[in-house]
């Protein structure tokens, strides 16, 4: 039964994903006497906390019952007082938690708080589900990086395009509104500037109900991207953040500023934008999940470097051949223990499309 209902709060944890950032999207279950009296999950914009708003649902009931929360409850005073200090508040009897805080404003103070004031807690209770849940707020904090999803659709044969730059559509609308569902558990879409001119796209979650949007990212060094394309036109409706060089002129920062785009100055690594710093960049303005889609040099340049977490890969039963565009720009392989692995988590059937998703071997 513990397990049922740590299973339970990662689930309503999950609701959250996409909206809380920068804080983590937690989820939390009051029990009392076997039955549910309380639950709930952080907030959007990251308040109040799923153990605020599970223990005002369980209200007097909460007095001696149990709590399954996904992550350390925070023991630091912010925006509202600590969530450790209203489990003691509310006289629960005892917490159970899958994941401990790494942040130092928590880092096993939120566990101790409790222990000290008489609360039972129990640990590592689903750990292994929290930690891919929290990925991305752990990777923030313990190593200022967002956790990177990397999207990829193609032919069967591994092809995004014809010879002759044909694209819409390889994979079927069922697909492609599974990738709006992905776009929505995200902090942020990022794609590269190639991107932007080849498709002039939007970025943004349609026909799903949804009420917020993600941010979207553009990589794009010397801020050649349409000034009057979709993304631009789009700006103040949907956030929009360029990650540009540091050394580009004022006068083109100030135009997308007019925009109402953010815009986020990263060095160089050679001619190109420095990928470990851009997403220094992007985490210390907060993020901490990115679905990235592409294009293939972007992509190839990702997985060169080692930043992504997470595979995503629609395939088309559709052959394109040689002569049609690879999915991925160049790597350098030449040797395979050189190629980045990815371990396969699961696979399945989307429309008339097949979805493998992929994790990074450690």
């Amino acid at each position: 039964m513990h397990e049922k209902h740590m299973c339970h709060a990662l689930a309503l944890g999950r609701r959250g994903l996409g909206k809380t950032w920068p804080n983590p999207a937690v989820g939390c279950v009051v029990v009392k006497d076997g039955h549910i009296v309380g639950r709930g999950w952080t907030q959007p914009s990251g308040r109040p906390h799923a153990e605020v708003v599970a223990l005002n649902q369980a209200g007097s009931k909460a007095c001696g019952a149990d709590v399954y929360v996904t992550l350390e409850p925070c023991a630091h005073v912010g925006h509202t007082p600590p969530c450790a200090s209203t489990l003691i508040k509310a006289k629960v009897a005892r917490v159970f938690v899958a994941l401990g805080d790494p942040d130092l404003r928590v880092n096993g103070q939120g566990l101790a708080m409790l222990r000290e004031a008489g609360i039972e807690v129990f640990t590592d209770l689903c750990a292994q589900e929290a930690r891919f849940d929290h990925q991305g707020f752990l990777l923030r904090v313990t190593q200022n990086r967002p956790m990177l999803t990397l999207k990829m659709a193609s032919s069967w044969d591994g092809r995004i395009a014809t010879k002759t730059g044909e694209s819409q559509w390889i994979t079927g609308p069922q697909a492609r509104r599974f990738v709006h569902a992905m776009r929505s558990n995200h902090d942020a879409v990022l794609v590269g500037a190639g991107t932007v001119r080849a498709d002039d796209p939007l970025l943004n979650v349609r026909d799903l109900g949804v009420d917020h949007q993600p941010v979207r990212v553009v990589l794009s060094k010397d801020l050649d991207i349409p000034s009057k394309g979709r993304l631009a036109q789009s700006a103040k409706q949907s956030p929009l953040w360029v990650v540009c060089a540091e050394n580009i002129d004022e006068s083109k920062k100030r135009l997308w500023q007019d925009i109402g785009a953010q815009v986020v100055s990263v060095p160089l690594k050679g001619h190109r934008i420095d990928l470990h710093a851009a997403l220094r960049a992007l985490s210390g303005q907060g993020l901490t999940r990115i679905f990235c889609e592409g294009g293939g040099e972007l992509a190839a340049s990702l997985l060169k470097e080692r930043l992504v977490d997470r595979l995503v890969q629609f395939s088309a039963g559709m052959a394109l051949g040689a002569e049609a565009r690879p999915s991925l720009g160049a790597m350098e392989v030449d040797a395979l223990s050189c190629a980045p692995r990815f371990d396969l988590l699961h696979s399945m059937p989307v429309g008339k499309d097949l979805l493998s998703t992929w994790v990074a071997r450690s």
